[in-house]
């Protein structure tokens, strides 16, 4: 399969992109359950409509298939699909700081590629979930465990590496737009539902003192590229739910700018019998 996969890393990314959407759109016609979850999520964000729902089934496409030439061509050619980067200043200021930085990026264009810029200039350390196929895990691993790049799955070990790197002024990667493990987050209004989601990022922030910035890799069209968007968080609270809650209003507003290339079939208002939202009052207050 290697192979196979290499050859097509190859293709233009005019192409692949091309190739991609055709699958995202096909995918939306046959699988009734990928409609339903992008039609709910679009809709409680107030975008949803026919139009929307086929340009992000596109765009989903388009992030499946450019995995492979960001993963498999050397990691110069990968990151010479970044056109643009908006924001750089931000970087070199929170280096100088020297307290460490959190990169915070959200399901937001290309995750893969906005985390994989940074690393061949300083080392990062990013938060995984292994996903279920070995095969896919393994290639995962070999397309982001590259240049100054590591990564660590969630639990004590990982807390402690990340912990770690920000004392040395280096750089965590975390996306905090996910749904958390029971007892590892809390429940935030995100597009005005209750979802429950991470505080690991803030609690690093609160007992580091490390910056925080927004990152995600906008895709540009016709296969063009990506633009790297790069935005401070500043004056956020200390208190991590009030600093999360914060930065889901700077993500919301980054989604309503891109909003085809958010990843709305994921599936972060996951409720069930033992982890339930508060009442709306309760909701509001945090």
């Amino acid at each position: 399969m290697r192979p196979l996969l290499r050859l097509l890393a190859g293709l233009p990314l005019p192409l692949t992109h091309a190739l991609g959407a055709g699958l995202g759109r096909l995918a939306l016609l046959l699988r009734p359950r990928l409609a339903q979850d992008m039609a709910a999520n679009l809709a409680q964000a107030g975008l949803d409509s026919a139009a929307l729902r086929r340009r992000a089934a596109a765009e989903l496409g388009k992030g499946v298939l450019e995995l492979l030439p960001i993963w498999l061509r050397p990691l110069d050619k990968s990151l010479k699909l970044v056109r643009e980067v908006r924001g750089w200043q931000h970087v070199e200021a929170a280096v100088a700081r020297g307290r460490g930085v959190v990169l915070l990026c959200p399901h937001l264009g290309s995750q893969e590629l906005a985390g994989l810029y940074f690393a061949p200039r300083f080392s990062v350390t990013a938060l995984y979930r292994r996903p279920r196929q070995d095969w896919f895990h393994a290639l995962m691993l070999a397309g982001r465990q590259r240049g100054r790049l590591t990564t660590v799955e969630p639990g004590k070990r990982g807390v402690r590496a990340m912990l770690q790197a920000l004392k040395r002024n280096e750089f965590v990667f975390i996306l905090p737009d996910q749904a958390a493990s029971r007892g590892d987050g809390a429940w935030l209004p995100f597009f005005g539902r209750p979802a429950y989601m991470p505080l690991l990022p803030y609690r690093l922030l609160e007992s580091t003192g490390a910056t925080p910035l927004l990152v995600y890799a906008e895709r540009l069209a016709f296969g063009r590229g990506f633009r790297l968007h790069i935005e401070p968080l500043t004056d956020l609270p200390r208190a991590p739910v009030e600093a999360a809650g914060a930065v889901n209003r700077r993500i919301e507003a980054a989604i309503r700018r891109h909003p085809a290339q958010y990843l709305w079939n994921y599936r972060i208002y996951r409720y069930r019998p033992d982890l339930m939202p508060p009442p709306p009052n309760a909701t509001e207050a945090a």
